[in-house]
């Protein structure tokens, strides 16, 4: 029988990662997928989204796809800026 364990709310930390990256990796994570919904929202192709973020396709494809472990979070930011997809970050103690 499979163990179920409650998540964490970070599947990256529930994954085994170090505390430090699994925040980055969930942020990264966060905001591809707020570039995707803007996308669907819009209706845009890969290539139509590229043009307006001024990236290359394969970036877009790479985000789409949630391949950002190469993309800084500021990268992921200043794309979601040009998107006009609001980002806000909370502190908790």
């Amino acid at each position: 029988m499979a163990k179920v364990s409650e998540s964490s709310g970070n599947i990256f930390l529930d994954l085994g990662f170090p505390p430090h990256e699994a925040a980055v990796l969930l942020l990264r994570a966060e905001l591809a997928e707020a570039l995707r919904q803007w996308m669907e929202s819009e209706d845009f192709t890969q290539a139509q989204a590229a043009k307006r973020l001024g990236i290359a396709q394969p970036r877009v494809s790479d985000i789409v796809r949630g391949k950002v472990d190469l993309m800084s979070l500021d990268y992921l930011v200043g794309l979601c800026a040009k998107a006009g997809v609001s980002v806000e970050v909370r502190l908790a103690a």
